[in-house]
């Protein structure tokens, strides 16, 4: 049961990073979303909110590296749609306010672990989205890894322009130039 109270809690803590960052989650709206009484915090997480955040963002990194590695596609282009598919849900939360718990972490104040976990954990995701491109016929490590990181990119700059917009106009524009951009130059793959 105890195991169960704090995997409630990051998992409310992500929820918390994704909607207000790490300065506007509170303990009193993560206890409520686990069910959790006053004094769990400090049981689970004697490190505090600091702990709790970071918790939830390896978590929620760890995640998302999976999904990413399972993205399907037998061509770079059929990777790129199946990339942008899997990631619009999340988009679309952007915008009615949601986010990405990870970049929450890159604004916290002056966290320098909280930056590393977050650089990290996209870090991973370039990664694991890098090894999906070769394996879809993308023929260098480096084109795949660029690739990968221009996805990255897309995606967090898609939960902030989406979010600002609250709409989806700017990740289709910067889905369809990623899709014409890669048919471009992996047509004949």
């Amino acid at each position: 049961m105890s195991a169960d109270t704090r995997s409630r809690m990051i998992d409310a803590a992500v929820t918390a990073l994704q909607h207000r960052g790490v300065a506007g989650m509170s303990f009193t709206e993560i206890l409520s979303a686990a069910g959790a009484a006053r004094g769990a915090i400090y049981h689970h997480f004697p490190g505090g909110k600091k702990e709790l955040v970071s918790e939830a963002a390896l978590r929620n990194g760890a995640d998302v590296r999976a999904v990413f590695a399972e993205v399907p596609g037998e061509s770079p282009t059929a990777v790129v749609e199946n990339f942008l598919a899997t990631v619009r849900p999340v988009v679309e939360a952007s915008t009615a306010g949601g986010g990405c718990a990870v970049a929450a972490l890159t604004v916290a104040p002056e966290d320098e672990r909280l930056r590393q976990i977050a650089a990290g954990a996209f870090d991973s995701w370039t990664a694991a989205l890098a090894e999906r491109l070769l394996a879809a016929g993308v023929p260098e490590l480096r084109a795949a890894e660029d690739l990968a990181a221009m996805l990255i990119g897309l995606l967090e700059g898609a939960h902030i322009t989406c979010r600002a917009a609250g709409a989806m106009g700017p990740f289709e524009q910067a889905s369809r130039a990623a899709i014409e951009l890669v048919r471009a130059r992996y047509s004949s793959m």
